[in-house]
């Protein structure tokens, strides 16, 4: 053992020892009389060794709680993200104080700081496995959801939500009704913002969406509705769920549980304040599957080697 002493170091192991030989009947003070500590000398006769112990505090004082930690671990393995977009999520969704060099610590800890390491090795042996059927992008789904009415409003309003199937591209917008002409003007700013030509429109059989459904089922289609005119004009095929189907459309289901998630989890002193927390998630939403779509196949081959 190599022990690296101060040159005006009082206490070496040897001295350590020799406290610890002595008899019980001697008392702390008259081993200190010397030029040691009483308190010193009695902590080392408790003591069945001779080697330092850990500086290392028994509680490290940190941002996170251990569950925070936990989660925050969970997310690095599953998504892969770098340090400083792991940052932005940590910070918006889990602790808005963390620091940079906190999480960094963080990782390092429970041994997940390596990125490289993390990432599954191809041996090339094996072709990718498709979990999904590949779509072109311009498949997308749509649906509205109510959202809570705030303090500084006289009346609900209601959030409309685009998801394409292949690339996960989002677009959100709030309104103040979900009547056939807010669904769609909605329809008209989402083909303009969309990085692709929309061929495949997927909604449920809602008022908004359609009058081809009634309580008996569905009906000739009119014509004069404003959300399928819109389809017409820019040639989109729209496609309807069947009744009592929600599954059907679970792409921008799953997104509005994930808003739902949001809602109950923060307090919004206003409208403005509802609708900026609802864009910055849309925003990292969009960041997530910009990281995590190209590595998606790549995991699940990783996964289904190992279990075999």
């Amino acid at each position: 053992m190599n022990i690296h002493l101060h040159k005006n170091a009082r206490m070496t192991p040897a001295i350590r020892l020799e406290l610890q030989a002595q008899a019980p009947s001697v008392s702390n003070r008259e081993l200190a009389e010397s030029n040691l500590n009483c308190h010193t000398v009695a902590k080392w006769r408790q003591r069945t060794g001779t080697e330092d112990a850990s500086h290392r505090p028994h509680q490290l004082h940190a941002t996170l709680s251990p569950a925070q930690e936990a989660v925050v671990v969970a997310l690095r393995e599953t998504l892969l993200l770098p340090l400083d977009d792991r940052l932005v999520v940590t910070r918006e969704f889990i602790h808005p104080a963390v620091s940079r060099s906190g999480l960094d610590r963080c990782l390092r800890r429970h041994g997940v700081a390596n990125l490289k390491a993390l990432l599954p090795k191809e041996d090339g042996t094996q072709t990718p496995v498709k979990t999904f059927k590949a779509y072109e992008p311009g498949f997308v789904h749509v649906d509205v959801k109510y959202l809570p009415q705030m303090p500084d409003e006289d009346q609900r309003t209601y959030l409309f939500a685009a998801i394409d199937r292949a690339t996960r591209w989002v677009y959100v917008e709030i309104r103040k009704d979900k009547s056939a002409t807010s669904a769609g003007g909605f329809l008209k700013r989402l083909i303009k913002q969309a990085p692709f030509k929309i061929t495949k429109l997927l909604t449920d059989n809602g008022k908004e969406f359609t009058d081809r459904f009634c309580a008996t089922g569905e009906r000739q289609p009119t014509g004069a509705h404003a959300f399928d005119r819109v389809c017409a004009d820019h040639h989109i095929e729209h496609r309807l769920i069947k009744p009592r189907t929600p599954q059907t459309n679970g792409m921008v289901e799953r997104f509005n549980g994930r808003i739902a998630e949001v809602l109950a989890t923060t307090r919004f002193d206003s409208s403005e304040h509802l609708t900026d927390t609802i864009k910055r998630y849309t925003l990292l939403i969009s960041i997530f599957r910009f990281f995590i779509q190209p590595m998606s196949s790549k995991l699940f081959v990783s996964k289904e080697r190992n279990s075999r």
